[in-house]
């Protein structure tokens, strides 16, 4: 397959002060919880590109003309689109149908989870590959941090509560639902509290956090 076959989809918002990372901003304060989850983003488009595995997308909120994005669409040569309204199960479904429509397979991935590497974005590549209909990546508080398909069907993405505990499993009953095949890569772990900070600083990725 050709490296433009299976596309890699990033979900970010602006890094508005105050606006992201808000769960962290008692343990880090504002500031410093923004430049956090830019460097959050940057490694997730930072893994993406060295995977090889297919053109690099930065899917956007609340829009793609923050100075930020604009940043990254020129450092990383990703492409830049505008997330819709809606739920997070609305914006993904639009996001991988619309995709899909020209591409055999798609991944797509969040920012919060830096302990995803190049090498699990090659092997959710290789399983679409091998006719697996999907692949996802759970991760350790219930939900996923990465779900790649070779079809579409908005059924996959309604009515699971997200946010929550149950997010992987409801998954796995639309999946069923559905009748299709899919494969679940090793689990791993994201940033949301101030314990996940101290694992990120033991880990190496960040240093100065």
């Amino acid at each position: 397959m050709k490296e433009a076959d299976c596309p890699i989809l990033i979900f970010a918002k602006a890094p508005i002060t105050g606006e992201v990372k808000s769960r962290l901003i008692p343990y880090l304060g504002t500031e410093r919880a923004t430049a956090l989850y830019e460097r959050m983003v940057s490694h997730a488009l930072s893994i993406a590109v060295r995977s090889r595995v297919g053109p690099v997308e930065l899917w956007c909120t609340p829009s793609t003309e923050h100075p930020f994005f604009l940043q990254c669409e020129k450092k990383f040569r990703a492409k830049l689109h505008r997330q819709i309204e809606g739920t997070l199960g609305d914006r993904m479904a639009y996001a991988l149908g619309r995709t899909l429509e020209t591409s055999p397979m798609a991944l797509l991935i969040g920012t919060d989870c830096p302990s995803l590497t190049s090498a699990d974005l090659i092997t959710a590549k290789e399983v679409l590959e091998r006719g697996v209909t999907a692949v996802v990546s759970p991760a350790e508080d219930g939900g996923y941090v990465l779900i790649g398909l070779r079809q579409y069907d908005s059924a996959l993405f309604e009515g699971i509560h997200w946010g929550t505990g149950s997010v992987l499993e409801e998954t796995r009953q639309r999946l069923r639902g559905l009748g299709w095949s899919w494969r679940e890569l090793p689990e791993r772990w994201d940033v949301d509290r101030p314990e996940d900070v101290e694992r990120l600083r033991d880990s190496g990725f960040i240093e100065d956090f």
